[in-house]
């Protein structure tokens, strides 16, 4: 992608999207994006406002923020699978494809229960903007070689960890066969990018509904996020009466696996999954679908 002033896709204001339907009726897609993530002991790590720590002020190892993200993975995550199940919902996990090297043992529950994979970098202690242009392109390939080869399932999607990129990531992604991307947070519904005369979906991902930037940033209590998701979903579920939505849900292990979150979460899920007319995809599904019924926008 050629460094430019506005962004790969033209500007089209929502009040001019053409209309479609989803799924056997459906007004509202809702996708819930677990990010499963993994840090080296020897990286650098996540200050405790999960702000960016580098070296010299870096000090290894950090055991008091390594071990809060290693207890999502030893047990935040494994409430997510029995929350999910119980909703009907796929997670879409953003995978930093480390796990699969690291912990195996959370791919293989993830496969049990029909999860999707995207890629979300090697690990989320390394961001490919901090990277040169062919260490970055290796990168990519390589998160997505190894989740590939730990789930059969090449990753039809990516979120960059950070949601970070470079004036090459784009294209690195094309050439990859990626198919939708998650990074570009500026919509409620999918949209086409035009990367070098191909053609890569935006699907609506959120930094507003998204656990970390609540508790890091906004300070949030575990219900107050659980009155956030719910205002997101009511304002939209509103807006699909005249026109389809889409809403995102990001979660991580760390913060709302744990317990006082998790109750929260899981009320905020029931209440969600509880009205006519929610189509529970994953960002695959949005993106093939809309993709067939919008084939021109």
């Amino acid at each position: 992608m050629q460094a430019s002033t506005y962004g790969p896709y033209p500007y089209r204001p929502i009040t001019s999207r053409k209309h479609f339907s989803w799924p056997n009726g459906n007004r509202l897609a809702v996708w819930v994006i677990p990010n499963i993530e993994f840090f080296h002991l020897s990286d650098p790590m996540p200050g405790v406002g999960n702000e960016r720590v580098s070296p010299p002020h870096a000090k290894i190892p950090n055991v008091r923020n390594w071990a809060i993200r290693d207890y999502g993975n030893r047990v935040g995550v494994w409430r997510f699978f029995e929350m999910f199940k119980r909703h009907g919902i796929r997670g879409t996990v953003s995978l930093n494809s480390d796990i699969c090297i690291h912990h195996p043992q959370i791919i293989e529950q993830a496969l049990k229960q029909d999860w999707e994979f995207m890629g979300h970098c090697q690990t989320n202690a390394v961001r490919l903007n901090e990277l040169p242009p062919e260490q970055e392109k290796e990168a990519i390939h390589d998160t997505l070689a190894t989740i590939a080869k730990a789930t059969g399932r090449r990753p039809e999607g990516w979120l960059g960890a950070g949601l970070s990129e470079t004036w090459n990531t784009l294209d690195y992604l094309v050439e990859e066969g990626v198919q939708y991307i998650a990074d570009w947070a500026c919509d409620d519904l999918p949209f086409r990018m035009n990367v070098g005369g191909k053609t890569l979906m935006s699907v609506p991902y959120s930094l507003h509904v998204n656990d970390t930037s609540q508790f890091f940033n906004q300070k949030a209590t575990a219900e107050e996020f659980e009155t956030l998701i719910k205002g997101q979903f009511d304002w939209l579920y509103r807006e699909s009466e005249q026109a389809p939505r889409v809403m995102a849900i990001a979660l991580h292990p760390f913060v709302s696996g744990v317990p006082h979150w998790a109750g929260a979460v899981d009320r905020a899920l029931a209440y969600v999954c509880r009205h006519p007319g929610v189509w529970l995809a994953t960002g695959s599904e949005i993106a093939t679908h809309f993709a067939q019924q919008v084939p021109d926008e």
